[in-house]
């Protein structure tokens, strides 16, 4: 029997949706937001029901009807700390997605649950969410920070790393669950982690932390000098966590986020974007370099994902100074709609059992 699912993975100014039918995409669609639209329906949680609506007329245009789907699975949102899987959507899940002081915010994510919630309900159907940013694998070891005050926090790609490391694993005919990885996901942000035995047990910061550079975020920063720029009265808060994770690394150096449009300036022989690119790659080596250290150098692959896997010279760059560690694998692309529509389908084929949260 086949199963069809939809998937909704809602952005700051997009909503992404896809529907499967087992593995086969019936369709795959980016809904695209005015923000001066979406500021007049109030703060970020009241655009579920005008994102919803829009979700439900693109399934009309691309004639899938409503009430032949078994499943709805969104995005994971900012909700607390988790082991990996694929969690029901319940009140208390809800609830968690409306408070900003769990995390200090509110991210455009919670709005998956919301209305993954919704269109399930009138259909009568179960709705989920699959590995949310907030997956929290981590040995105790990897929480201590230096002072006491700071504890070491799981942020990071959880849903395209989770979902292309268990693809890998079975391109390679091992256990997931028995195998050591390093996931290199490298996009806006840049998340690397050790995967110990089917668990992701460290990992940078990928949104406001550690770690290498990104094109769009600054990374780890000398204390001194951060502490500097911070009471230096240059930077309101808001304006410096805005500058830090949304136009620092490669924004900041360049005035890009572009990986392609990096490629085109080095192509034409331009030493400066080179020097950074090749920076980011050098830090992003590093950082997998220490994830081996983690995992005592018994690691079985180590693979590259995320839109920045697509650059070959990118990709060179890094491999070229990892590779002694354990073979590599490039596995580019997000993989986002894939990873949420095949966990929904695992669990009503009974592959995988939803967890309450």
């Amino acid at each position: 029997m086949e199963y069809r699912v939809l998937a909704i993975n809602p952005g700051s100014t997009s909503t992404k949706i896809a529907v499967y039918d087992d593995d086969k995409e019936v369709f795959n669609k980016t809904l695209r937001h005015d923000p001066a639209e979406l500021n007049k329906l109030g703060g970020l949680l009241d655009q579920y029901d005008f994102r919803k609506n829009l979700v439900m007329e693109a399934l009309k245009e691309n004639d899938v009807a409503p009430e032949s789907l078994q499943a709805v699975v969104g995005r994971g949102g900012l909700i607390r700390p988790v082991t990996g899987g694929v969690y029901k959507v319940n009140d208390k899940m809800l609830k968690d997605l409306k408070d900003p002081s769990i995390w200090g915010r509110i991210h455009a994510s919670n709005l998956g649950a919301f209305i993954s919630r919704s269109i399930a309900e009138n259909l009568k159907i179960p709705a989920f969410i699959v590995d949310p940013v907030t997956v929290d694998e981590f040995d105790d070891i990897a929480r201590i920070s230096g002072i006491p005050e700071i504890e070491r926090k799981s942020l990071f790609h959880a849903l395209n790393i989770r979902y292309t490391a268990r693809r890998l694993a079975r391109q390679l005919n091992i256990d997931f669950n028995k195998s050591n990885m390093i996931a290199a996901h490298m996009g806006g942000g840049i998340s690397i982690a050790p995967i110990k035995q089917g668990r992701v047990v460290d990992v940078n910061n990928a949104l406001l932390g550690m770690g290498p550079f990104s094109p769009q975020r600054a990374g780890a920063l000398p204390i001194g000098d951060l502490l500097e720029m911070a009471f230096s009265g240059k930077y309101t808060h808001k304006e410096l966590v805005n500058y830090l994770t949304k136009n620092a690394g490669l924004m900041a150096y360049l005035k890009t986020d572009s990986g392609i449009e990096v490629q085109k300036r080095i192509d034409k022989g331009d030493k400066q974007f080179k020097l950074i690119r090749d920076a980011m790659c050098y830090q992003i080596a590093k950082e997998i370099g220490a994830c081996a250290t983690v995992l005592e150098g018994k690691v079985d692959a180590i693979f590259l994902t995320g839109g920045l896997a697509y650059g070959e010279q990118l990709t060179g760059e890094i491999k070229r100074r990892v590779e002694f560690i354990a073979p590599i694998y490039n596995m580019p692309g997000e993989n986002e709609m894939e990873a949420l529509s095949q966990a929904g389908v695992n669990v009503l084929k009974g592959l995988e059992e939803a967890k309450e949260y």
